[in-house]
């Protein structure tokens, strides 16, 4: 199958837009993604419809920026209008944010990055009008954030699109946008307010039960305060949030402004850790492990702790003299209620360095030292990751991860040769 002259080597999603692809651009090698929409779809939605496409696709094909997806062509071929772009491998903003609120340092470095884009899309006439969390790719192990959709998406957000096409992008509306009123770059500005009160809070900043419930919430109400939702946010950060989300488009700060704001906050990130899950995302708990970063001294500090006391000897088998090693005589100790609550919500800091109330003889064997040893080298693989802080969230996730799951069996099965002894 091909498009145009590209050769389309599989189906990457569908979307109110209609189907997007992976294909190879035979002249160059080149892998990109193909957005195409029917020609006969875009004009139910007016006479110029197919020439705005045509035109505001061009227009953004014009943005040359490292946070805004690159447009390389755009063509109409066997009744589908298409645009090849740069593809890109990677989760969504959406898929990232599903998983709760974010740390403070990772949502700066993201709305920082999309500030960015917005100012360079605004100094050159590009309005987006579409700001939403699955317009927003984040690649590579750095985390690049790309923008999409520049003046696209929004020529299908319009009466003859299904409602429940149009329902997530209601809540990024800015009040003007939803009242059908003129737009410039503060429009923008409102959506990436709504997207970073979201990333902070881990809630809408609009929502409601029907369309026209969060349109109204959207022009008359302003949302729950941040604060209220996750206390310890800088009161610079709060006060930034408010003037985004401000319904006069003139008290808004402009792209520019508001990266420079934002570049003055990251200082502060560390310091602030996220709040507890909403009900919205609490059904993900077993997953949630971010972990926030705190200050790089005590950072330093903490791996020098951790590394030097899980790299020492190994300590000998029990005798009726010797008492059990600590994370032993912890492991052993009946814990029914805590077995259930860590079983369910995965710990990001380890406690086995807590003094035991009990001791209980434990006999050492192959299985015992084969976690033992599995577990010293995930911690010093996880100080590690700690270390390069600006990388750290998904690999420590997945340490973290299996440290409990090793340390729920370890108990388990402690227990287990107590009842047999």
């Amino acid at each position: 199958m091909k498009i145009g002259r590209y050769e389309i080597l599989d189906e990457v999603g569908q979307g109110a837009m209609g189907t997007v692809y992976r294909a190879r651009d035979p002249l160059i090698e080149r892998t990109v993604a193909i957005k195409t929409v029917p020609i006969a779809q875009l004009r139910q939605e007016g006479a110029d419809a197919e020439s705005r496409f045509l035109r505001e696709a061009q227009s953004a094909g014009r943005l040359s920026h490292p946070n805004i997806v690159t447009i390389y062509d755009v063509g109409e071929t066997d009744g589908l209008a298409y645009i090849a772009m740069e593809y890109l491998p990677g989760a969504t903003l959406r898929d990232i944010m599903n998983k709760g609120p974010m740390p403070l340092d990772l949502v700066l470095d993201t709305a920082t990055q999309m500030a960015g884009a917005l100012a360079f899309a605004h100094e050159h006439g590009v309005i987006h009008r579409d700001i939403k969390p699955s317009n927003v790719v984040v690649t590579g192990r750095a985390g690049r954030v790309k923008l999409t959709d520049f003046g696209i998406a929004h020529l299908l957000n319009s009466e003859h699109t299904q409602t429940g096409q149009m329902l997530g992008s209601p809540r990024y509306m800015s009040p003007e946008q939803a009242m059908g009123r003129e737009i410039d770059g503060r429009s923008d500005i409102f959506s990436l307010g709504a997207v970073l009160y979201e990333m902070l809070t881990g809630q809408y900043a609009f929502d409601a039960d029907s369309l026209p419930s969060i349109v109204y919430r959207v022009v008359h109400e302003a949302p729950v305060p941040a604060t209220s939702l996750r206390p310890q946010l800088p009161g610079a950060l709060a006060s930034l949030l408010t003037r985004m989300l401000d319904k006069n488009p003139q008290a808004r700060p402009d792209a520019r402004a508001l990266v420079n704001a934002l570049h003055a906050l990251v200082p502060v990130a560390p310091l602030v850790p996220p709040p507890l899950p909403s009900n919205r995302i609490s059904r993900l708990l077993p997953i949630l492990a971010f972990v926030t970063p705190i200050t790089v001294f005590l950072l330093i500090g903490v791996s020098i702790i951790v590394i030097g006391y899980f790299i020492a000897p190994a300590p000998q088998p029990a005798s009726p003299a010797t008492p059990p090693p600590v994370s032993d005589l912890q492991d052993a100790a009946p814990q029914p209620d805590q077995d259930a609550e860590t079983d369910s919500q995965p710990s990001a800091v380890p406690t086995e360095t807590d003094r035991p109330a009990q001791k209980l003889p434990v006999e050492a064997d192959a299985y015992l030292a084969g976690l033992d040893k599995k577990q010293v080298e995930l911690r010093i693989t996880r100080t590690e990751l700690l270390l390069q802080y600006t990388e750290q969230h998904p690999d420590v996730m997945q340490v973290d991860r299996q440290l409990e799951q090793l340390r729920i069996e370890r108990r388990r099965y402690l227990q287990q040769l107590k009842k047999k002894n």
